[in-house]
């Protein structure tokens, strides 16, 4: 059975743990060590650099982010290898960021 979301709905919003006060995060997919999740920045969005033990794609959907001193404005796609250090990350107006985890092989 395949899953469906509807991405622009109100539905499934819940606060990220783990994430800045005021982010949200939507979960759309998380199986077997994948995940993919939408997170919804709020204004003044901060967040420290970090890694990860999977390749990350990100794809900003409304907004902007800023990191490492670049800017990644609406319909920006982004891919982070494995391992790499990846941020600060901040957002002066906010941002929705469908995030993609998957696992390597």
């Amino acid at each position: 059975m395949k899953h469906v979301t509807n991405i622009y709905d109100e539905l499934g919003w819940k606060k990220a743990t783990g994430y800045p006060v005021g982010t949200r995060i939507k979960v759309l997919r998380d199986e077997n060590g994948a995940k993919t999740i939408m997170l919804k920045l709020p204004a003044g969005f901060q967040m420290d650099s970090h890694t990860h033990i999977c390749n990350e794609q990100h794809v900003v959907l409304q907004g902007e982010y800023e990191s490492a001193g670049k800017v990644f404005p609406s319909g920006t796609y982004r891919s982070i290898p494995a391992h790499k250090d990846h941020g600060p990350f901040t957002s002066k107006m906010g941002a929705v960021i469908l995030v993609i985890w998957d696992t390597i092989k």
